[in-house]
């Protein structure tokens, strides 16, 4: 067990790797097993196809993510601060992964929206759930700054889904520039966003 389980984490592994770099479309279930070190039946074994194999990607991916947002935006510090740390992690993880494959990947449920927005609707719908569950994690905390005075939005469900497209589109631009920095303007942004002070979060 102990193997065939190994062998269907190599699958993960060496797929969302390539999904980051080169996209899904372009990948095929050889080049996949290759970089995984297993025998293309094996892939097989474990996913009826690339697109079963894209939603495992995802559901893996989103479950360490959303460890991390969750660990973000716990209460231990005034929303706003959550907020930010939330931007930070963010930044801190787009900048390893510069370091480890020597260009900004950006984020994988973004890269796989824009390029999946017109098919494969298992992963389009799966994603736009997660992206949901993004908001609502958000808006938690949009609601409790709005609720200490902090923020003037009236709409927190809204103001949201503008941080979180926000948040998307600043790390968009990081790829596409192969920037970081591209977010070192982000929380002023956001504060903008929420009608917040520019002092607001930071400590």
């Amino acid at each position: 067990m102990g193997r065939t389980s190994d062998a269907r984490e190599r699958i993960l592994t060496a797929a969302r790797t390539l999904m980051l770099s080169r996209g899904y479309s372009a990948l095929g279930v050889a080049e996949i097993c290759a970089a995984a070190g297993v025998p293309k039946g094996s892939f097989y074994y474990f996913f009826p196809s690339k697109e079963e194999l894209a939603l495992a990607v995802v559901e893996e991916h989103w479950a360490g993510q959303r460890a991390e947002w969750t660990r973000a935006l716990a209460g231990d510090v005034p929303p706003l601060r959550r907020l930010r740390r939330l931007h930070e992690a963010t930044e801190a993880e787009l900048r390893a992964g510069r370091e480890g494959c020597g260009t900004v990947t950006g984020c994988l449920l973004g890269n796989l929206a824009l390029e999946l927005s017109t098919r494969t609707e298992s992963v389009r719908a799966r994603l736009r759930e997660i992206f949901d569950e993004q908001v609502a994690l958000v808006a938690e905390t949009v609601a409790e700054a709005r609720a200490r005075g902090e923020v003037t939005v009236s709409d927190t469900g809204a103001a949201a889904r503008a941080l979180v497209a926000q948040l998307e589109g600043v790390v968009l631009f990081a790829k596409l520039y192969d920037d970081p920095g591209r977010l070192d303007a982000l929380w002023t942004d956001s504060l903008a966003l929420l009608g917040a002070e520019e002092s607001q979060g930071t400590v």
